[in-house]
């Protein structure tokens, strides 16, 4: 298991960075252009859009048009964004008690990929049940 002292948010940034880096090339290749960013929680507007009360209920967010609805015609748009929140990670880490961090937050950053990828929530959820 990964060392039981919480990293602060540079330390997370850069396991972070080592979890994108770990993926197959196919899968960094196609998350060209995507930004992956660590703060300690989402803030107040994306928690109140998303109607999340509680900021650790939120461990992860895919900001940005995924690639099913993209276009060679599309206008400028902001650069895609994936989010991952270290107090929520944290939180579920010493909860569980079960899963390494650095795990945990390669679990989080894929599943946050597949929403780039175009896929729902359920879906991610039936690939990951089958091991995938």
């Amino acid at each position: 298991m990964d060392d039981l002292v919480a990293p602060g948010l540079d330390a997370f940034e850069k396991m972070a960075e080592r979890a994108f880096a770990a993926l197959p090339e196919e899968f960094r290749t196609r998350c060209s252009g995507v930004l992956i960013r660590v703060a300690d929680f989402a803030d107040r507007d994306t928690l109140d859009e998303m109607r999340i009360e509680d900021p650790f209920e939120l461990t992860g967010l895919y900001c940005g048009v995924d690639l099913t609805r993209k276009s060679h015609d599309d206008f400028a748009t902001p650069p895609d964004e994936v989010w991952l929140y270290r107090r929520p990670i944290l939180d579920e880490w010493a909860e569980r008690g079960d899963v390494g961090l650095f795990e945990l937050v390669n679990h989080v950053l894929v599943h946050e990929i597949g929403h780039h990828f175009g896929l729902t929530d359920d879906e991610i959820h039936l690939i990951e049940s089958r091991g995938g």
